[in-house]
């Protein structure tokens, strides 16, 4: 339909239902108070062996000019750790988790808080006299009522059922050789809809995908003219993932590469960052249907520090 720029007809192009329905919906706004109390200990029962204890009691209080409504919990969290040699620490930890929810569905109510719980079991190794230092750990996370855009009306939330997120983590962080440090990493990750009313159990999570990766390498020169001149270098890996919780489409994977240059001296350094050193085009994330994140293209920055 034809609207002239300097004569425009007001009115043609009707406002969303939910805008007519709801007007006050977009007027109001949460006013939340909360307060907390944590009280934690940790117990050594021998050398190679220390328990954590420890537990947060939570009251949140929120209201908007539709809705009230008052939540309180305790989350307990506990952990062990038992080194059977220096050099290894295994562990263990179970804890609850409780935060509250800031959306409103389309009738102005407020979405209850969010509670999760988590397990994960790991070990950590430290080798080279504690110059390198590696992680692996399994862990499973399960949240509930989690606020997911209301697919019928974008601009409310909707509770997720529960989702639970259960995966593998290695890191290894440490100097190589004098000079030449190393930050690599490697998760795999099953994040799937497990209960809920409007979504078909098994669902994976939008944004999530299975296998990521990344690894970040410096080295920085040692002695003579040009001592404190360093290089970086760094690849990063995301795999396949959904694009909204119907898994109704999915995102690609991409590799982004990374690089600097820096020079240090005394208490201040320099330093050239550049993301994205191939200008590769890749989706960053998604808004379920309603919006691409593309990820940045080709992009330099410059640094000066002065450390006192």
């Amino acid at each position: 339909m034809h609207n002239p720029i300097f004569n425009p007809v007001y009115g043609v192009i009707p406002r969303p239902a939910s805008f007519d329905q709801y007007p006050d919906s977009f007027t109001f706004g949460t006013e939340t108070n909360s307060r907390g109390f944590f009280l934690q200990n940790q117990i050594t029962l021998a050398e190679n062996l220390k328990i954590l204890i420890g537990g947060r009691f939570d009251t949140i209080n929120q209201s908007t000019t539709s809705d009230e409504r008052q939540d309180q919990a305790f989350s307990p969290r506990v952990g062990i750790v038992y080194q059977p040699i220096e050099q290894i620490s295994l562990y263990t930890s179970a804890s609850r988790s409780f935060q509250p929810n800031f959306g409103t569905r389309i009738d102005g109510s407020l979405l209850e808080p969010i509670r999760g719980t988590q397990y994960e079991v790991g070990v950590r190794g430290e080798f080279l006299n504690g110059r390198l230092t590696t992680n692996l750990a399994a862990y499973e996370v399960t949240r509930s009522n989690i606020g997911v855009t209301d697919p019928d009306n974008p601009a409310f939330l909707i509770p997720l059922g529960e989702q639970r997120s259960r995966g593998i983590e290695l890191d290894v962080t440490g100097q190589v050789l004098p000079g030449w440090n190393i930050i690599a990493s490697y998760a795999y990750t099953d994040a799937r809809v497990t209960k809920d009313d409007n979504l078909q159990p098994g669902n994976l999570i939008e944004n999530v995908p299975f296998n990521s990766a990344s690894l970040w390498s410096t080295y920085e020169i040692q002695t003579g003219d040009f001592q404190g001149l360093g290089f970086g270098l760094g690849l990063f890996y995301v795999g396949e993932r959904q694009g909204d919780l119907n898994n109704s489409f999915q995102v690609p994977s991409y590799v982004r590469t990374d690089a600097s240059v820096f020079y240090r001296r005394d208490n201040w350094r320099v330093g050239i960052n550049i993301n994205n050193l191939f200008n590769v085009d890749y989706i960053e994330a998604t808004q379920r249907r309603n919006r691409i994140d593309p990820g940045a293209p080709f992009t330099v920055k410059g640094t000066v520090s002065v450390e006192f």
